[in-house]
């Protein structure tokens, strides 16, 4: 028994899981909250970790893993040359392992900095500036003092934009 990646149609992950349940497979769709905005308004809503995939436990050599192929919401079943391709176990045990009680992944994790550290943006419209991690703002993004203009500025940036300055 292993933990394979199936792909799905675009927004047919639910779908997916529901059919796939019905055939007898266990799977997992890890989802976390995502901020959404929408007439004016704020909401949270349950999203997919990544979006278009699931996975599936399973025993290749004891289950029918073809019919996952033909499954609705399903595109296909990520394989190599030697059939179904596996996931490791310890990446499925440690998205479990943040799970909150509800279930959902908490993208609160603890900052990769300390406050008062020197970081670098390594993406998007401040390439290379270097700066002070101040604090996190919510589970993605980060707030960073840089010197801009000849003021220093408080800016929101996305946590994955920004790296240990050397």
């Amino acid at each position: 028994m292993a933990w394979y990646a199936v792909h799905t149609h675009a927004g047919a992950e639910s779908k997916a899981v529901w059919h796939l349940e019905n055939q007898g497979f266990s799977v997992y769709l890890p989802r976390y909250l995502r901020r959404r905005r929408h007439a004016r308004k704020v909401d949270w809503v349950p999203t997919p970790l990544f979006p278009r995939y699931l996975f599936v436990f399973m025993d290749v050599a004891k289950q029918r893993w073809q019919a996952i192929q033909s499954t609705v919401g399903i595109r296909y079943l990520i394989c190599n040359d030697k059939g179904p391709a596996e996931v490791p176990g310890q990446i499925i045990e440690e998205l479990r392992g943040r799970e909150d009680p509800s279930g959902l992944v908490d993208m609160a994790q603890q900052s990769r900095f300390e406050a008062g550290e020197k970081v670098q943006v390594i993406d998007g419209p401040l390439l290379d500036q270097i700066g002070i991690f101040q604090c996190r703002s919510d589970g993605e993004r980060a707030v960073v003092l840089l010197r801009l203009l000849g003021r220093d500025l408080s800016v929101t940036l996305p946590g994955a934009a920004l790296c240990r300055a050397s």
